[in-house]
């Protein structure tokens, strides 16, 4: 409706539910007459003249009427609920009332008056499973009796009665109001179109199947889902699910509010179930789900099974890559031109949905507008990593990368291998898409790498120069928050690390990886097969991952030769020996360290890891600045003390010997 029929609506609509309330005030005075033995007032048509004019008169059905038809009102309930709503809109309703019920301190509706006064008066009206209790359309206040306690009109169906519309209260923190979407890619319009069909065509089955959108786009999810229902003409609110509350009762009178607000208001319902984190809330948004009727969408990550309705599943995938390159397009406007063919290598890297597109496209023309002085492209690329990082936060540890190539000290072979995995994971696109690869299947299309070598050679920060190199996050996954005893949550882990990863296509470091990646075993039992599987299904995700993830091992022998040959990458790390030793203590010290005297060919002695040198170095740093000295001999040798005894190794004399 426009402006101005809304008005009229509102106008006609207070003019008709002022003489139907004009009607029971009527019965009132009549009752309130018989009590008192008193000449009855004049009757009225009925229905009157008055009524069926205001009815005319009305653009659309009034509140009352489309309120008495949806929820299945009798006349005499309908009229019940009028006699509560006078009491808030008539002042003479109240002294009507103790009139009618011959008794003063009695000013307000009850049953027994209801019953007494009312036309077509029926029992039933006053049950809890009849509508007016059920719906908790009017609420029983405390009395003595059924009969004679106070009967008050629910406050949102006051204002809906009086044309006024909003949100439930008692709704308000539970759910939120989700915004129309903007332009929306194709493949997610199909979606959306394909939704209201279903809607259309399903309305009023026996038991009305829910929408479930799975997949990995999130925010699409949510997009589809609101624009589907505004399609219909539809408000779509959202729950999560973990705000469901846990009691029955509880529960019940939330299941029962939002079916009463979805009638009022016209809306339907979003459940979220994307970060259940625990069985029980998951029981709890399908407990809620089975009992709710109306138009409900649920969204989840993976797929959901209801035992009591059907669930109709819908994937809901980020935009394809040629979709991403018009949304980028047309977020970044003129800058696209300025990019030099940025945007294809953006689409090649980062997997973004069209909200994370539009946040690093406003990010970067915000900063244009504010004349930072970085070049678009770079905070473009800043950008997108930014946006991707969220979900993976949350699962794995993020290392910002502090090395460069001048710190790795290895061996120009290793080095050489380190920069083709740079290599790769930059060309992977033309490779892949640009001269066809990607045609001939996606098994072993992932880039991964093994590093093996003892602790302290230098695997995680050869990590982190790649992951400067590329200019991607590196995150470190523990195992030991990812493998568990109880069979499928480890691959149900592993799906949500590489689901979350796939965004920002971010350089993935599995340190220490023995535990997983040991020799496949034989089967003896359902957890040996398990364990097989757990293993299995790693390698394939790695294989199809769009970025880069590396293994740590320190044993390499005791890996399957299988699971070595569906790696692309195994770079060795060799025990530093003392030319190298020397090499790491020459760089060990950042410029700006003061240094005096330092004897690299004796420091090279120390029979260590590059990763206790760095400890050793770090700890004589800390005794010289204590000691407001430069660093010495001195301090490293009582470095060099306390790392031995932490690894539980003699310091020898041929080590130390001759040092100060």
């Amino acid at each position: 409706m426009t402006d101005t029929s809304i008005t009229s609506w509102h106008e006609a609509n207070q003019s008709y539910l002022m003489v139907a309330l004009d009607e029971v005030r009527v019965a009132l005075e009549r009752h309130a007459a018989y009590t008192q033995d008193a000449p009855e007032p004049e009757g009225r048509d009925e229905p009157t003249r008055a009524l069926q004019e205001a009815a005319d008169a009305m653009p659309a059905p009034p509140a009352l009427e489309t309120l008495s038809e949806t929820f299945g009102l009798t006349p005499f309930e309908r009229d019940l609920l009028l006699l509560c709503a006078g009491m808030e809109l008539d002042a003479t309703f109240a002294t009507l009332c103790a009139a009618a019920q011959g008794e003063p301190r009695r000013a307000y509706p009850t049953f027994g008056l209801a019953l007494a006064a009312l036309p077509e008066a029926h029992w039933n009206a006053m049950t809890p499973a009849a509508p007016l209790r059920y719906w908790r359309l009017v609420e029983v206040g405390t009395g003595d009796t059924l009969m004679t306690s106070l009967l008050r009109v629910d406050e949102r169906v006051l204002h809906y009665l009086a044309g006024v519309t909003y949100l439930d209260e008692r709704l308000r923190g539970l759910v939120e109001p989700l915004g129309v979407p903007g332009e929306l890619p194709p493949s997610h319009r199909a979606l959306v179109h394909k939704i209201s069909g279903l809607w259309s065509r399903l309305e009023g089955a026996p038991a009305e199947p829910v929408i479930q959108l799975c997949g990995e786009e999130d925010a699409g999810k949510q997009a589809v889902a609101a624009a589907a229902s505004a399609m219909l003409g539809l408000q779509l609110y959202a729950i999560r699910a973990a705000d469901i509350l846990a009691a029955v009762d509880e529960r019940e009178a939330l299941a029962r509010l939002w079916e009463r607000e979805a009638v009022l208001s016209g809306s339907a319902l979003l459940v979220d179930c994307q970060d259940l984190d625990s069985t029980d809330s998951l029981r709890l948004a399908l407990s809620l789900l089975e009992r709710l009727q109306g138009v409900l969408i649920v969204t989840a990550r993976e797929p959901l099974r209801a035992r009591k309705r059907p669930l109709l599943r819908l994937d809901v995938n980020k935009p394809s890559t040629a979709e991403q390159q018009s949304l980028w397009q047309e977020a970044l406007g003129s800058l696209d031109s300025e990019l030099n063919g940025q945007i294809e290598t953006l689409t090649t890297q980062f997997n973004l949905g069209t909200q994370g597109i539009r946040a690093a496209s406003a990010e970067v023309l915000e900063g244009l507008s504010q004349g930072r002085k970085e070049a678009p492209d770079a905070v473009l690329w800043e950008a997108c990593r930014s946006q991707s990082r969220p979900r993976l936060d949350d699962l794995a540890q993020r290392i910002e990368p502090a090395a460069a190539w001048d710190e790795l000290v290895l061996t120009e072979s290793q080095r050489q291998v380190l920069r083709e995995i740079a290599v790769h994971v930059r060309q992977r696109s033309k490779v892949y898409e640009t001269w066809g690869f990607a045609t001939k299947g996606t098994r072993g299309l992932g880039i991964s790498a093994l590093f093996a070598g003892a602790s302290g050679t230098g695997k995680t920060m050869a990590a982190e120069v790649l992951a400067g190199e590329l200019r991607l996050d590196l995150y470190r996954i523990d195992l030991s928050q990812v493998v568990s005893k109880y069979i499928g949550e480890t691959e149900k882990n592993l799906r949500r690390v590489f689901d979350a990863a796939e965004e920002g296509g971010a350089i993935l470091l599995f340190d220490e990886a023995d535990a997983l990646f040991g020799k496949r075993s034989e089967v003896k039992d359902s957890h040996d097969r398990y364990a097989n599987i757990e293993v299995s299904y790693l390698l394939q995700r790695m294989e199809a991952y769009r970025g880069l993830a590396i293994l740590t091992t320190n044993m390499k022998n005791a890996l399957d030769t299988a699971f070595l040959r569906r790696i692309r990458f195994v770079v060795q790390f060799p025990f530093p020996d003392a030319a190298q030793r020397a090499e790491i203590w020459r760089r060990i010290f950042p410029a700006d360290t003061p240094t005096e005297d330092l004897k690299v060919d004796k420091l090279a002695r120390l029979n260590v890891a590059g990763g206790n040198i760095r400890n050793i170095a770090l700890n004589a740093a800390f005794l010289a600045a204590d000691a407001g000295e430069p660093v010495g001999m001195t301090h490293l040798l009582r470095a060099a003390r306390g790392e031995y005894s932490k690894l539980e190794k003699p310091l020898t004399e041929a080590e130390i010997g001759g040092w100060v």
